[in-house]
């Protein structure tokens, strides 16, 4: 198989699992195996730009791969943003709970502290 029949197919892959969103416990097991596939990826198109490639507009495959990338693109930027709002929910849960537990935390009393004017 070339190297590039290999690329459209760890592409077609990699597009079609970043499709699946998984929920709660899974994700770790989700990024790990997106980035595997990145990694195996990555290799592909490095041995394709050592043999000197060049992007040929006509050519049917080099454009269903220049689409897979926009879309990889994408939804790895769909993926990063559901993360990032997941990580601030979580900030923000532990910073209502923190408050919850300890509601004075942030207050500040100045009991028994008197200032003198008389110098």
């Amino acid at each position: 198989m070339q190297l590039i029949d290999q690329l459209l197919q760890a592409s077609a892959n990699l597009f079609k699992y970043l499709g699946e969103t998984p929920k709660g416990e899974d994700r770790d097991e989700y990024i790990d195996t997106i980035n595997n596939m990145l990694d195996k990826r990555g290799v592909i198109i490095k041995g394709i730009m050592d043999e000197g490639f060049r992007y040929d507009e006509q050519n049917h495959i080099h454009r269903t791969l220049l689409e897979l990338d926009k879309g990889i693109k994408k939804r790895l930027a769909d993926v990063m943003d559901a993360v990032k709002q997941d990580m601030a929910n979580l900030q923000k849960t532990k910073k209502s709970e923190q408050q919850y537990y300890n509601p004075y935390s942030n207050v500040r009393v100045m009991d028994g502290m008197y200032y003198d004017k008389k110098n």
